[in-house]
């Protein structure tokens, strides 16, 4: 709880403080994960749980509960075998919540199922023109 007694940051000093910090600068964050086990990555998870920094240490009534800037864009993509395309919708739905209480305004989901093997996706234009439809709305 150093990041809301002591410091207004992450505690932890190791190779995702860069990425903390360059987040603050952003407009927009890409998280890219395949899902295992119905969830995302164990490195994803570990790099959602640090953003908790990003909240003040009264974050559960302040009305302004982020020591980020507001507006940021959320472009969440997952890659997982399964054809259901309903499958995993969860796991966007959880962390989206999560990610605008930290002040996200705009998010965006890229699903990619039946992506099992190395080589699946490149054949998949309906992703990339997916990914393609993404950007040009992001970067307006």
């Amino acid at each position: 709880m150093v990041c809301k007694t002591k410091q207004d940051k992450c505690a932890i000093n190791d190779e995702l403080t860069e990425v903390l910090d360059a987040i603050r600068e952003a407009d927009i964050l890409v998280i890219a994960t395949p899902i295992y086990f119905s969830e995302v990555t164990g490195q994803v998870k570990t790099f959602i749980d640090r953003t908790f920094s990003y909240l003040v240490p009264d974050y559960m009534t302040n009305p302004k509960p982020s020591r980020l800037m507001p507006g940021k864009t959320l472009v969440f993509i997952i890659a997982y075998e399964n054809a259901d395309e309903k499958r995993y919708s969860d796991v966007f739905s959880r962390y989206e919540l999560f990610f605008r209480f930290f002040g996200v305004g705009e998010t965006h989901l890229i699903k990619a199922n039946t992506v099992d093997a190395i080589g699946d996706i490149d054949s998949r234009a309906d992703i990339f023109k997916l990914a393609e439809e993404t950007a040009e709305l992001v970067m307006k």
